[in-house]
């Protein structure tokens, strides 16, 4: 691992010259690239000095303990345990910058929600959930976008699409995917007895064009009149979208802009989505057994959280974790819960390569 690191602060160093370089300057395009490379190598490379600093600080130390006067022994120790802690730590912190980055994690995203088992409740709880994202979002300085709804008679949602746009949003949002369930009183429940409903949550990461190839000859375009919000415009002009991908049966559909070709951007955004997620799960079949070691599969069908109202506590299944405190959490208050996933997943992936 340390030789890997010194040849990464090599290259760290050449990209600090070459950044000088008039030549180099001279080509934004060219500065744009090397800068990204020396952002992306920064951290561990930062790490690494710290380390080598602590070893060798920690290898003065132990000389002094087996050389030193008894008064300089005594002082010796403590640092000794100080630094051994300090560097061990580092240690730690070097493996984990050195895993494998997730090309996606710095990405957008594309979220899509949708009403599982419950009838109307699901529906009002899928609406909960985008509550608590879009809250999350606000938190962290991110921006909410909706792309399409469908509204169910007690005013939540079969299913509703949007997107949140931040740096490092699919880092953080990757693994809400899944069946989340809630245990609560529904507000039409007459009896108080407590019902038990799931959402389904989709988290895509955003892609280009050049990450996802689409055959148009293999897309069925669709244009009509739009079933949400919009007024007269609804009804004079055909803006909405539905994109049928022949090949995979996948469709989506965009509705919520008053422009059909803001919609059909759209759509088409949420379609490359699709597209990149269901080549990525087919790539990630292919390695299983480092999947298997991942918390959670992204899989819709997989239960990853249950929110119990009645004893107000939220229990996460992939790691067996259990907090409480269900209105801070559906205000967006999602860190805790989210640090714990990663962290754990995190662990697992260094597992998986020791």
């Amino acid at each position: 691992m340390l030789e890997r690191l010194a040849d990464l602060e090599a290259r760290y160093t050449e990209l600090e010259q070459q950044l000088t370089d008039p030549e180099v300057i001279a080509d934004h395009r060219r500065v744009q690239e090397l800068a990204q490379e020396r952002s992306d190598l920064e951290t561990v490379v930062l790490l690494y000095r710290r380390y080598r600093e602590a070893a060798q600080q920690l290898e003065d130390a132990r000389v002094l303990m087996r050389e030193g006067d008894e008064e300089m022994r005594d002082l010796a120790h403590e640092e000794v345990e100080q630094l051994s802690e300090e560097v061990e730590q580092l240690d730690q912190e070097m493996k984990v910058a050195l895993l494998p980055k997730d090309p996606a994690d710095e990405r957008n995203v594309i979220v899509e929600i949708r009403a599982g088992a419950g009838g109307d409740e699901a529906g009002i709880f899928a609406s909960d959930l985008f509550g608590m994202y879009q809250r999350y979002a606000e938190r962290v300085g991110w921006k909410t976008e909706v792309t399409n709804t469908s509204a169910n008679e007690a005013g939540g949602y079969r299913e509703i699409v949007f997107e949140i746009h931040g740096r490092g949003a699919y880092s953080r949002l990757k693994f809400e995917s899944g069946v989340h369930r809630v245990q609560r009183v529904p507000q039409t429940e007459a009896q108080g007895r407590i019902h038990t409903s799931t959402a389904t949550v989709a988290v895509m990461p955003e892609v280009d064009e050049v990450d996802v190839d689409i055959n148009w000859n293999d897309v069925r375009i669709d244009i009509f009149h739009s079933g949400g919000a919009g007024g007269q415009n609804v009804n004079k002009v055909a803006t909405a979208v539905r994109m049928t991908h022949n090949p995979t049966g996948i469709v989506v559909t965009c509705q919520d802009e008053r422009s059909q070709a803001k919609n059909r951007a759209k759509a088409e955004a949420q379609l490359r989505a699709k597209l990149y997620t269901l080549q990525r799960e087919a790539q990630d079949a292919e390695v299983s057994a480092l999947r298997r070691s991942q918390v959670g599969s992204g899989d819709r069908a997989e239960k990853i959280r249950t929110y119990n109202y009645p004893q107000d506590r939220i229990t996460d299944h992939r790691i067996g974790l259990t907090v409480h405190g269900i209105p801070k959490v559906m205000d967006g208050d999602l860190d805790a819960l989210i640090d714990a996933v990663a962290s754990e997943d995190q662990a697992r992936a260094l597992a998986a390569t020791a």
